[in-house]
C-alpha cells in the first residue's frame, strides 16, 4: 500500500502522553481537546486527518460526513462500538483499534469479579464499613472444582482461562472462529452454547457488541443454565439482556453477576446496580495505568506503521490492506486500478456496468486476489459522479451500485509474470482487458480480444481507439493528432491483422477533441495514468 498522508491527529479523550509524543516525533500535529459535544466535535474534525479516541466520544455517521479530510480513526482499546464502522468504511476511512493494548487488564478484571462473586467479598467489605460482623450471611464457596463457561476465546477469553484454571477450574467455551484444536491447547473445551448453558457453575462473555451477540444470555438461556449461575461480563453491555438477568437474580436462577459494562452508561435504570447480588464496576476493563499506556502508545505506533508504509494492525475495517506493504503489491495496485480504469475509459458511454470478474493467475498473484479485485473496483468506478474509491469503500460502493463482483484464481499458463485478467459486463455487453507487470511497470497484455504485439506501459497519456485493419490507419491518425498539436510518443499494434482491432497510441497531452477521429475509428478512449 502506498502510505497514507496524516499530517495532523485530534486526540479526542484522555489518552496516556506517549501517544501524543510519538505522532509528534513522527512529523505529526497532534492537538487535543477533550469533552467536545457532538456539534463541537463536528466542525473540529474537519481540520484534521485523523482521530484518536478512547470509548467516550460518539464517532457518528454525521461526525464522518463532517470530516472531509479523515482518513483514520485510532480507537486507543479493543471496542469499536463507539465508532460507526459502516460510515467509515463507505467514506473510505480506516478504524483502528489496538487489540492486545488492554487484553491483561480486561482478564484480571474478570478474574477478581468471579472470585468476588465466589466469595462477596464487596459486600462483607461494606458490611464492615457499617460496623457489622456478619460471618453467617457471606458464606461463599470455593472456585475449584467449578466450571467456568468462557463464550468468546479471544485474547482475554485465553488469559482468563489460563488465571482461572489455576484456581482449579474446569474450563469450557464456545467461539465460533478459534478453531477447538487451538482451544484446546489451552485446556479449554469447546462445544456448542446449547451444551455449554447447563454445564457451567460460572459464565464469562468475551465477544464484540454485534447483531449475532446481543442478548447472547437471555430468559431462554438462563432458563437452560444450572439454578444459581454466576455470570460475569466485562466486554460490553448488552451482550447479556439486562432485563433478563434482573428477572434471572429475582427468580435466583442466577446467584449472582458481576458487571462492568451496561447498555446505557452511566445506567439510569439502577435496578442490577442496586440488587444484593451484583458487583458492579463503572466499566474499569481498561482503567489500568498498564492498559492506558498501552493503549495510547499502541494507537499512536500503529499510526506511525501505517504512515511510513511498514505495515498495518488492528484495522477494523481495512484488511485488504494489511498484505499491500510490499514493492511488489504496491505494482500490482497500480496494475489492477489502470487495467480497470482503461475499461472504465472505453466503455464511458456504455453504462451501466452490473458485472465484474476478476481472475488472477500464476504463483506471484496467489495471495493478491482480495487487493487486485479492490484496485480493478477503484480504477471502474474512480470517474463515477460522487464517488471517491479506494481500497478501503470500493467493495460497498460497488454493493451499493448492484454491481456484482466475482474472483477467482487460476495456476500460471506458463508465463512467467502473473496475469490479471478483467471481464465487464456493461449494457448487456461484455468487455474484457488483461494486464501484467513486468520489469516493475504494469503493462496492458490484451483489449477486446486485440492482444498486443508489444505490451501497452500502462502510464502517462494513452490514446485507445478500435479500428478495421488499414495500411493507412498509422498515418491517418498521426496526421489528425499533429494538427491538434498532440506528438506521438508510442504506438501499440495487435499482433492479429485481421477484423475490428483495438490499437494504443502514447501521447503527449490529451486530445482536446475524440470526435475528431470519428472518420477514421470505430471507437476511441483516452486517459491519463
Amino acid at each position: 500500500m502506498a502510505p497514507i498522508s496524516i499530517k495532523s491527529v485530534l486526540i479526542s479523550e484522555s489518552v496516556d502522553p506517549r501517544c501524543k509524543t510519538i505522532l509528534e516525533e513522527n512529523g505529526i500535529r497532534v492537538t487535543e481537546k477533550q469533552n467536545m459535544k457532538k456539534d463541537e466535535l463536528m466542525a473540529e474534525i474537519k481540520n484534521y486527518d485523523g482521530l484518536v479516541v478512547r470509548s467516550a466520544t460518539k464517532v457518528t455517521a454525521d461526525v464522518i460526513d463532517a470530516a472531509s479530510n479523515l482518513k483514520i480513526i485510532g480507537r486507543a482499546g479493543t471496542g469499536v462500538d463507539n465508532v460507526d464502522v459502516d460510515a467509515a468504511t463507505k467514506k473510505g476511512v480506516i478504524v483502528m483499534n489496538t487489540p492486545s493494548g488492554n487484553t491483561i487488564s480486561a482478564a484480571e478484571l474478570t478474574c477478581a469479579l468471579l472470585m468476588s462473586l465466589s466469595r462477596n467479598v464487596p459486600q462483607a467489605a461494606m458490611s464492615m464499613k457499617q460496623g457489622n460482623w456478619d460471618r453467617k450471611k457471606f458464606m461463599g464457596a470455593e472456585l475449584y472444582g467449578k466450571v467456568l463457561g468462557i463464550v468468546g476465546l479471544g485474547r482475554i477469553g485465553k488469559e482468563v482461562a489460563s488465571r482461572m484454571q489455576s484456581f482449579g477450574m474446569r474450563t469450557i467455551g464456545y467461539d465460533p472462529i478459534t478453531p477447538p484444536e487451538v482451544s484446546a491447547s489451552w485446556g479449554v473445551e469447546q462445544m456448542s452454547l446449547e451444551q455449554l448453558w447447563p454445564q457451567c457453575d460460572y459464565i464469562t462473555v468475551h465477544t464484540p457488541l454485534i447483531p449475532s451477540t446481543v442478548g447472547l444470555l437471555n430468559d431462554e438461556s438462563f432458563a437452560k443454565c444450572k439454578k444459581g449461575v454466576k455470570v460475569v461480563n466485562c466486554a460490553r453491555g448488552g451482550i447479556i439482556d439486562e432485563a433478563a438477568l434482573l428477572r434471572a437474580l429475582e427468580s435466583g436462577q442466577c446467584g449472582g453477576a458481576g458487571l462492568d459494562v451496561f447498555v446505557e452508561e452511566p445506567p439510569k435504570d439502577r435496578s442490577l446496580v442496586n440488587h444484593p447480588n451484583v458487583i458492579s464496576c463503572p466499566h474499569l476493563g481498561a482503567s489500568t495505568k498498564e492498559a492506558q499506556a498501552r493503549c495510547g502508545e499502541d494507537v499512536a505506533l500503529q499510526i506511525v506503521d501505517m504512515v511510513n508504509g511498514k505495515k498495518l494492525i488492528g484495522a477494523v475495517n481495512a484488511q485488504v490492506l494489511a498484505s499491500t506493504f510490499s514493492q511488489e503489491s504496491h505494482q500490482l495496485i497500480k496494475l489492477g486500478e489502470a487495467v480497470g480504469a482503461v475499461l472504465q475509459s472505453c466503455t464511458t458511454s456504455k453504462k451501466p456496468l452490473s458485472h465484474v470478474q476478476i481472475t488472477t493467475e500464476g504463483d506471484c498473484m496467489k495471495s493478491s486476489t482480495g487487493y487486485m479485485t479492490s484496485s480493478v473496483l477503484v480504477g471502474l468506478l474512480n470517474h463515477e459522479p460522487g464517488c471517491c474509491p479506494n481500497l478501503i469503500n470500493v467493495l460497498s460502493l460497488a454493493k451499493e451500485a448492484g454491481i456484482t463482483v466475482n474472483q477467482t484464481h487460476c495456476a500460471s499458463d506458463g508465463s512467467a509474470s502473473g496475469v490479471c485478467k478483467v471481464e465487464i459486463v456493461t449494457n448487456g455487453c461484455s468487455y474484457k482487458a488483461s494486464g501484467s507487470v513486468q520489469g516493475g511497470v504494469p503493462v496492458l497484455l490484451e483489449l477486446g480480444g486485440s492482444v498486443f504485439r508489444q505490451p501497452v506501459s500502462l502510464t502517462g497519456n494513452l490514446l485507445f481507439f478500435k479500428a478495421s485493419t488499414n495500411p493507412q490507419l498509422l498515418s491517418s491518425v498521426a496526421g489528425l493528432l499533429v494538427k491538434q498539436g498532440v506528438e506521438i510518443e508510442s504506438f501499440s499494434a495487435p499482433a492479429d491483422r485481421t477484423g475490428e482491432l483495438w490499437y494504443c497510441v502514447g501521447v503527449s497531452s490529451p486530445l482536446g477533441d475524440l470526435s475528431a477521429l470519428k472518420p477514421l475509428v470505430q471507437e476511441a478512449a483516452q486517459l491519463t495514468i
